[in-house]
């Protein structure tokens, strides 16, 4: 397959290449980036394009990565053989496929989504290192190996929040989703809003990146959160008029609730305003 983004996903020139040469090496594509920039729906959009299921696991601080093989329900056949229940004379009727396994398995070529994997314990890559590099894991409980019939395309996301480590960076191929300038963030709009007023657009997106470049802002807005500030501007009828002040020092952008995600920067914003005023 050849990805070249699809009709709901603007993609650019390096990240083509970079999905491209993954999917050819067969190699993890390790994908990372600041929060809404589109990492997580990039895997959607490649499952899209190739016509290929997804298969989605969203990692959390208490993953571990046997989870992600299979996990034995001890407690559930202890229960079972309290209770004569005779499916506990066979184990495998106790064992949970897990997101890898399902991927090993799948009748089409999946794409598999292992998502912010730097929010799980430093030893979680690790632990994966083995079964993404044989494509197989070993069932203990049963004596059966799995193996992929053919390797999946794998996508991993992070957000950097944990250094990952080089053993498994090696195994990887890496990209890293730069924010999008001005051009691309125009695309981007105008696959999600076609036929919006351009006027509001470019208000709207001077007023955005004047926001993102203000010095002291603890959170940056993301391309997820404009996306949500135009629908809004769009859903209360916004005027051009409430946009004409451009300089966001002087005046604090309207609904600035989509942009602005904590009371720190909401207030350096205010602080900034006053100031203007009362020069």
């Amino acid at each position: 397959m050849r990805f070249e983004g699809t009709q709901d996903y603007v993609a650019t020139d390096d990240l083509k290449v970079a999905v491209n040469a993954a999917v050819t090496l067969r190699r993890p594509l390790l994908v990372k980036g600041e929060p809404g920039t589109g990492k997580t729906v990039l895997a959607q959009q490649i499952a899209r394009a190739a016509g290929a299921p997804l298969i989605e696991w969203h990692v959390k601080s208490t993953t571990k990565a046997h989870q992600g093989l299979y996990e034995y329900d001890a407690v559930a056949r202890l229960r079972d053989g309290q209770l004569g229940d005779p499916r506990v004379h066979d184990i495998a009727n106790y064992i949970r496929r897990g997101k890898l396994w399902k991927a090993f398995t799948s009748p089409a070529l999946p794409v598999l989504l292992i998502d912010e994997i730097d929010k799980a314990d430093i030893e979680f890559p690790n632990d994966l290192l083995q079964e993404l590099d044989r494509m197989s894991f070993d069932v203990y409980e049963t004596g059966e190996t799995v193996a992929a019939r053919e390797r999946p395309i794998v996508v991993i996301t992070s957000n950097n929040e944990k250094e990952l480590p080089d053993a498994f960076l090696r195994r990887c191929f890496f990209h890293y989703i730069s924010f999008p300038d001005r051009e691309t963030m125009q695309a981007i709009v105008d696959v999600h809003f076609p036929g919006i007023d351009k006027r509001l657009v470019a208000r709207a997106l001077e007023m955005f990146f004047q926001v993102r470049e203000t010095p002291g802002l603890k959170k940056k807005p993301s391309t997820s959160e404009l996306i949500d500030w135009l629908k809004l501007l769009m859903h209360e009828e916004m005027p051009l008029s409430v946009l004409a002040e451009k300089d966001v020092r002087k005046s604090i952008p309207p609904l600035h609730g989509a942009l602005l995600k904590n009371e720190a920067d909401v207030q350096l914003f205010e602080r900034l305003a006053f100031l203007s005023r009362r020069g």
